[in-house]
């Protein structure tokens, strides 16, 4: 009981700075998109077209997800905007929590008793990751479909049809949508057709709620994309057309650069998540599961990088990242890489490039402003490299040295 108190105590400390500095910004700063979902619920409540809503000033956002997103937000519409925001960032710290459970597990179960401890000091180490602050900045969703896509792949005996909650995320928010090319690609068909009944369900229930807005959206603000999300060249977005519109002016040479880019990620990432996935269904016990994470946080960084906006916060897959990397804590390797990203990604550290472009800079620190601007970016796409490559010839080289009798059975893939 006592260590369980210690490790509440541990994350608690960790996370109420964080969540005392944003409750407690100027009104209209204050969980801006968590506004944006409240102000959707609210306009379906009152017969508004839901795409033509926008946020009080200065933000003045619209709505640029599903339907279906918009129909999860009502219950918030209906309680004040104070307890609102209380209960989303409660929200947030449950999801943290299950994102920390699932992405370590492998290290709390070797912690043993310990692990309430381990675990209070692992959400303490998370919540102060760059991305998953602006979580409770913004008041966004990345963690919670961060929760629904890791316990969907990761679970080990699912008490659910596999992949519905890839499907229920998808319908929330369209980016995991690259997980049904990952079960296409690694012969996961239930999952598959699992993941596309349950999206499309959702999204076949919120058009017969509302016909109206969700024809607007599939035939109109989806179609607007950036126009809508915002500026595709701006220091938030990390993703691959984020980093070449900061370096060449917009038309058809920035888009074939951009498409082209995309497509060399996408069959590498794609491919490399497959490998890693391939290996975990012919190892056992830890490795396995490392593996399995390993190619799970590849395409959860993809739902990233080859989006035509992966704003900062949902790089919140860096949790996945680290899980994967650190396994069970006995290889330090590994644990040296996974501590070295984990160091990059606590400081607004794109920010900082931003701060070095200017007329008044020289050449030299305007183009190490531009690299440091990209830096989040760039790291996500060496994680897929280092996850794809690295780690998975590092545990296959170490398995094939070892004496098979001598390994742990326990099952770490997606089979029912």
């Amino acid at each position: 009981m006592l260590i369980v108190l210690a490790g509440v105590t541990v994350a608690v400390v960790a996370v109420s700075p964080i969540v005392t500095r944003w409750l407690g910004n100027e009104p209209d700063q204050r969980l801006v998109d968590l506004e944006v979902y409240r102000d959707g619920g609210a306009a379906i409540l009152r017969g508004a077209p839901l795409y033509e809503v926008l946020t009080q000033p200065p933000q003045l956002l619209p709505f640029t997800y599903p339907p279906f997103a918009a129909v999860l937000a009502v219950p918030f519409t209906v309680i004040p905007w104070r307890a609102a925001q209380l209960v989303w960032t409660g929200l947030i710290c449950v999801a943290l929590v299950v994102c920390v459970l699932y992405a370590f597990r492998d290290l709390l179960h070797r912690a043993g008793r310990w692990a309430p401890l381990a675990a209070g000091i692992l959400v303490a180490a998370m919540a102060w990751l760059d991305p998953v602050r602006d979580q409770f900045r913004f008041g966004q969703v990345g963690l919670f479909l961060l929760a629904l896509c890791l316990a969907d792949c990761c679970t080990r005996t699912a008490r659910w049809p596999r992949g519905a909650l890839v499907g229920l995320a998808i319908a929330i928010k369209l980016v995991p949508g690259v997980f049904l090319i990952y079960f296409l690609i690694t012969g996961r068909r239930d999952a598959l057709a699992n993941a596309l009944f349950t999206a499309g369900a959702a999204t076949l229930g919120a058009f017969a709620l509302l016909p109206s807005d969700s024809s607007d959206y599939w035939f109109g603000a989806l179609l607007q994309g950036g126009d809508r999300t915002g500026a595709v060249d701006g220091t938030t977005n990390q993703a691959v057309q984020g980093i070449v519109a900061r370096i060449l002016d917009e038309g058809p040479a920035r888009t074939l650069v951009w498409l082209g880019l995309a497509a060399i990620v996408a069959y590498y990432g794609f491919s490399w998540a497959r490998r890693a996935s391939d290996a975990a269904e012919h190892q056992t016990g830890t490795d396995s599961s490392s593996l399995l994470l390993a190619s799970v946080a590849i395409v959860g960084l993809l739902s990233v990088v080859l989006s035509p906006v992966g704003w900062i916060h949902h790089l919140v897959w860096m949790i996945a990242v680290f899980g994967a990397l650190v396994g069970d804590g006995r290889d330090v390797r590994r644990c040296l890489a996974a501590f070295g990203l984990w160091l990059l990604f606590l400081f607004p550290i794109p920010w900082w490039g931003r701060a070095l472009i200017g007329p008044d800079h020289s050449a030299v620190s305007v183009f190490a402003g531009h690299v440091v601007r990209d830096l989040f970016g760039i790291a996500a796409l060496a994680a897929i490299v280092l996850l794809g490559t690295w780690l998975v010839k590092r545990l296959e080289s170490r398995i094939a040295a070892e004496d098979p009798s001598q390994r742990e059975v326990r099952m770490g893939t997606l089979t029912p």
